[in-house]
């Protein structure tokens, strides 16, 4: 029989159920349930533009853990190494709620989650010979000790194979200090090819003296060893730095609905721009053709194109496609 073929990207990290509110939660009314997790959110958008991804992670042995796996298989995701935790963890669950305008609030409840409890067993086994990019974040290693030493564990792993090791920094205030985040995330730079950051997340894994310039904390992550540096600017675009130089790129020009999943949707952009060996333009492309699709969907992951849609926002507003 012949052996499956190798994952281009592998992810992990905590997959929450997530109940979307159309209001204040404080005043009641509907919620719509589904699933949300930085990691999945960009397993999914690399799966809907035609690349093989492989999610590893741990959910409650409950309905909402069940959901979670259905959701990504239904989206072409590899759970071949997800594990459903047998301890009474449950599944972590995430509420959001639009209150000014773009402006989401999200509420948290994953401690003590099965997701927390993440260890190296579960996801090294998940690296198989052949994975081209290991994806993490700057969020897993936030969860709990297990997790930050899956994170470590997977990226010395992925480097010591030859496999490209991408970090988006993905900051949560809401789950640990900006101290804490500098101590976990920063020993992990040794093990990193591609830096994923927004304009005010680059201090938290700076090599420079704290307070220095973005110029100078780029030219020390890429004196460290970080091959490029991609700083994510909102709607103002991104820029990407290596040692040739900046390369910067516009937002796409949307309304824009919801921005929660939107750093993700760039991300998924980005790398599979990546892996099909486009130029660094040709990336930023992508990705923020990605990024835009999402900001103009509700949802984390909802609204993401795949490969056939990505000119969509190329024709004529008003288009109806017959």
């Amino acid at each position: 029989m012949t052996a499956p073929p190798a994952p281009d990207v592998v992810t992990f990290g905590e997959t929450m159920a997530a109940l979307r509110a159309r209001g204040a939660l404080r005043l009641g009314g509907d919620l719509g349930l589904s699933v949300a997790g930085a990691e999945s959110n960009v397993a999914i958008g690399l799966a809907r533009l035609g690349h093989r991804v492989r999610w590893a992670g741990r959910v409650g042995a409950d309905e909402l853990g069940a959901l979670v796996l259905r959701t990504l298989r239904a989206e072409g995701v590899d759970t071949e190494y997800a594990v459903t935790d047998d301890t009474g963890r449950p599944t972590g669950l995430l509420l959001t709620e639009p209150r000014l305008g773009t402006l989401t609030r999200v509420n948290y409840y994953r401690t003590g989650s099965a997701g927390s409890a993440l260890t190296p067993a579960d996801v090294l086994p998940a690296l198989t010979p052949g994975t081209r990019i290991l994806h993490l974040t700057g969020i897993t290693p936030a969860l709990g000790g297990s997790a930050a030493e899956s994170v470590l564990a997977a990226a010395t792993a992925a480097r010591a194979a030859g496999i490209t090791v991408c970090l988006d920094v993905n900051h949560r205030s809401r789950l640990w200090t900006s101290d804490q985040a500098r101590e976990a995330l920063r020993p992990l730079l040794a093990h990193i090819d591609l830096l994923i950051a927004s304009e005010d997340e680059l201090p938290l894994v700076q090599e420079a003296a704290p307070g220095g310039g973005e110029s100078e904390t780029v030219r020390s992550l890429l004196a460290a060893g970080v091959a490029e540096v991609v700083v994510k600017r909102g709607a103002r675009g991104a820029t990407v730095f290596t040692a040739d130089g900046p390369t910067d790129r516009a937002a796409r020009e949307v309304d824009a609905v919801d921005l929660v999943g939107a750093g993700d949707a760039f991300v998924a952009g980005y790398l599979s721009g990546l892996l099909d060996g486009a130029d660094v333009p040709a990336r930023l492309h992508r990705a923020v053709t990605t990024a835009a699709f999402a900001v103009a969907t509700r949802g984390d992951w909802e609204g993401l194109p795949t490969r056939d849609e990505l000119g969509l926002l190329d024709r004529p507003e008003g288009t109806t496609i017959r």
